[in-house]
């Protein structure tokens, strides 16, 4: 029988500076070092973004963030380790933060990498328009089904 790994997931501000610096370790090892998304480019918009660390078996595995803009709420920075794919984690994460989200009355939006628009669509949202380039890798804007004002 397989044995269930703990997972945690912990939400959190800016100036929590010590999960703060493990989601700012993951996010720099996925998008700066695998993805070469210059640093100056993934770290912006730290201080008014609501975060989230998961940890997998008590390990910082993922994170997410999201942050309120003038066309609603962003969902941003999902990133999971290297070692941790494959396990769902992605999943887990973007739906606690769209838990969090409840009710809020606002389009809730973000700009998906290509490979991975299925996750998203998943958890209800759709793409909207043509594919577009940040940091060189191809994106799509996608928005929440049911948010959009």
């Amino acid at each position: 029988m397989k044995e269930k790994v703990p997972i945690s997931i912990f939400k959190f501000g800016f100036f929590d500076k010590e999960l703060y610096d493990e989601s700012l370790k993951i996010r720099k090892e996925v998008f700066v070092n695998e993805q070469k998304v210059p640093e100056d480019e993934e770290v912006e918009h730290e201080e008014e973004s609501t975060f989230f660390l998961l940890f997998y078996d008590n390990i910082p595995a993922a994170t997410a963030r999201y942050r309120f803009t003038d066309k609603g709420v962003k969902l941003e920075r999902f990133a999971t380790l290297k070692e941790f794919r494959g396990k769902g984690l992605a999943y887990i994460l973007l739906n606690y933060v769209l838990e969090d989200l409840k009710g809020c009355k606002k389009p809730i939006y973000l700009h998906s990498q290509a490979y991975i628009v299925s996750l998203y669509e998943k958890a209800g949202f759709v793409k909207k328009g043509d594919i577009f380039y940040e940091a060189g890798i191809p994106h799509y804007l996608m928005v929440l089904e049911n948010t959009e004002s």
